[in-house]
């Protein structure tokens, strides 16, 4: 009991307190950890100023079965914050003259299908190939993450089978974790070496990241790595680990104090490569309509509190990821944590703030009134995506549901509000002929238009059944009529009901089931519509 105890007070002083830190700010930070305990999980910070590290420490436990604190040696995966490291490999090879990251992903990737357009690899890098993510569609398969070991020559293989793109080359960011892997076995080809190797050679060793490697093995014995857990509804944790050997996307274990090697690097040049390297790494990549978007190589520019922001955030399994620099302001801060439930966006932001200049305090924010709400209360959809949302009038106030959950809506002027996850919504027409006009964060808008869903009593849903398989991911789907409802069957899984969206749409588990007639009007395919993956063809075999 004594050596568990000591091993908790050492975990919980930090490895480094410098001179740049203003009085109380350890404390300060503190309290922004104080819900992590010896019985949670918790976080890894690191926060450095002026290029030194000023705290570095565990909040929580790194192995509930064994007691073991969260401290700041805890090695903690990544999730896509890992992203940059994979571009920084690319640019490397760049620099060395031995790829462009504006060649044709055909010349190091022939396997890849042609879909009428190059797609380059500055367009895998900033999630504008128009790719569908691998995890979506490995959802399609039954063997999403947790339900089978993935490799990258499995993602490669499952690229080649894809008839379609998400959108045109170029013309839309959507987030794929697909571009990633691939670049990894781009490195891989063009250097010899595995991006693992690689990465170790060039980029982790000068810069003395020793505890930094890739998690190529998910099997390999790593000293001093956390265990990530998800919080369960009851309020316990279970054990989440990612159990895949894909990586180049995610998985990079490292510490905080790597990290702030990392970023000061970056910072200041020094990273193998130079400043031409930072340069690639930053520059925000453009689409084809011309729009700049916030996106560059594995690293996302914003703002926060008045100051230019270079930051990405990441999440896998049980672990939730951010790291940030501000580089005017010279702060840096990585928070790291292994429970499904921490927030380190939030954290980050809020230790940045007791660095930064004092600004004067935000208009409170004010909810859009129910009032408000009413000429536009309904669904829209986007006709292309069959991404939807709902306007909704709660109590007293205006509330916008989308996919990922519920949000009141701030009144920006006549028709136009904003949601608190960066969304604008502009509202136009009447009745039957209203549309909105939406834009994310990125400054990029997508027309929404109203509808009403059928009753299923209305729709002739024996037209539907039949069984359906597609030769993109090499699943086979059997759709049936069941009294009076839709079912969709794909064993092992449990049988899925299918609800009336729109003539010959239908919804179930977070995503969209369209059905496709040919001209005499006969269903002769079902596309599906889940986020990251759109149109995914499904061949009807059997039916009707």
């Amino acid at each position: 009991m004594r050596l568990r105890a000591l091993c908790i007070l050492v975990a919980s002083l930090p490895a480094a307190v410098g001179a740049q830190a203003p009085a109380g700010f350890e404390q300060a930070v503190d309290s922004l950890f104080r819900r992590w305990s010896t019985t949670t999980p918790g976080c890894a910070v690191g926060v450095a100023r002026n290029g030194q590290p000023i705290l570095v420490k565990g909040y929580g436990m790194s192995n509930l079965e064994y007691g073991i604190p969260l401290g700041a040696q805890s090695v903690m995966e990544s999730g896509s914050v890992a992203k940059q490291f994979t571009a920084a490999a690319v640019a490397l090879l760049q620099v060395d003259g031995k790829l462009s990251i504006d060649d044709d992903i055909r010349r190091h990737l022939p396997e890849v299908p042609d879909f009428g357009a190059p797609i380059t690899i500055r367009h895998l890098l900033t999630h504008t190939s128009g790719l569908r993510d691998q995890w979506g569609l490995l959802m399609l398969t039954g063997n999403p993450p947790g339900m089978q070991v993935h490799t990258l020559p499995l993602i490669l293989h499952l690229v080649t089978k894809q008839q379609e793109l998400n959108f045109p080359v170029g013309s839309e960011y959507l987030y794929s974790n697909t571009g990633y892997a691939l670049a990894a076995i781009i490195v891989h080809r063009v250097s010899g070496q595995s991006l693992a190797d690689f990465s170790r050679e060039r980029l982790f060793k000068p810069l003395g990241m020793l505890q930094t490697q890739w998690r190529d093995d998910y099997k390999r014995v790593v000293k001093d790595r956390a265990t990530a857990y998800e919080r369960r509804p009851d309020g316990s944790y279970a054990q989440f680990m990612p159990f895949t050997n894909v990586y180049g996307n995610g998985g990079l274990l490292t510490t905080m104090g790597d990290m702030l090697k990392w970023n000061e690097a970056l910072s200041n040049g020094t990273i193998p490569g130079g400043k031409a390297l930072v340069t690639i790494l930053e520059t925000r990549q453009r689409l084809t309509s011309g729009v700049t978007i916030p996106y560059a190589l594995g690293l996302r520019h914003d703002e926060w509190n008045g100051q230019r922001e270079v930051a990405h955030s990441g999440s896998t399994a049980g672990y939730s990821t951010f790291l940030t620099r501000l580089p005017d302001a010279k702060v840096s801060v990585s928070v790291f944590c292994n429970a499904s439930d921490g927030n380190p966006t939030q954290a980050a932001h809020r230790i940045a703030d007791l660095l930064l200049p004092q600004r004067a305090a935000a208009p409170a924010r004010v909810n859009a009134s129910a009032a408000t709400a009413t000429p536009w209360i309904g669904r829209y959809r986007n006709e292309k995506t069959d991404d939807t949302f709902d306007v909704l009038a709660q109590g007293t106030t205006m509330n916008i549901r989308m996919p990922g959950g519920m949000s009141p809506a701030e009144s920006l002027g006549t028709n136009t509000f904003r949601t608190t996850n960066g969304y604008r919504f502009t509202f136009s027409g009447r009745d039957n002929t209203r549309e909105a006009q939406v834009s994310d964060e990125d400054g990029v808008t997508s027309r929404f238009t109203v509808f009403q869903p059928p009753a299923a009593t209305t729709l002739s849903l024996r037209d539907y059944a039949g069984t359906y398989e597609s030769p993109e991911v090499g699943a086979r789907y059997v759709v049936r009529e069941e009294s009076g409802r839709l079912m969709l069957a794909f064993p092992p899984t449990a049988d899925e009901l299918l609800s009336p969206v729109y003539t010959d749409g239908f919804s179930g588990r977070g995503r969209t089931i369209r059905f496709v007639r040919d001209g005499s009007g006969r269903v002769t395919e079902l596309r599906i519509f889940a986020g990251r993956v759109r149109n995914v063809k499904f061949v009807r075999i059997t039916g009707g």
